[in-house]
């Protein structure tokens, strides 16, 4: 019924500009949709997934309103100190949630929380 997860939208203030900080962070290219009103939803594809930014709304689709997405790291630390590095803020962890297993969140540089999971 489900397959693996093809699309993770965040709403950002700049879509923009948050889809350009992380093509650059990922080496990937940003890829825009400009509608007819002047809105732009942008992304960038990191292996299968498309991580999108559309315009936030305060009434509709506000921003922070987005669960916590985790990306599987191989050393949360080194990538924890990468984000940090590149304009993220810390929000919460390291923690060990079980035995090998850690996560962390970290704000970017436009609101986003994100979280980063592994040894």
């Amino acid at each position: 019924m489900f397959n693996s997860v093809r699309t993770v939208m965040t709403f950002a203030v700049d879509p923009e500009a948050s889809a350009r900080w992380w093509g650059e962070l990922l080496d990937a290219p940003v890829k825009l949709d400009v509608s007819d009103t002047g809105a732009v939803y942008a992304w960038v594809e990191a292996g299968e997934v498309e991580l999108g930014f559309h315009p936030a709304d305060d009434e509709r689709n506000p921003r922070g309103g987005s669960p916590v997405v985790y990306w599987g790291v191989d050393d949360v630390n080194q990538v924890r100190e990468r984000l940090l590095a590149a304009g993220c803020e810390h929000h919460r962890g390291p923690l060990v949630v079980e035995p090998g297993r850690r996560i962390a969140q970290l704000r970017d540089p436009f609101g986003t929380i994100i979280g980063i999971e592994g040894p």
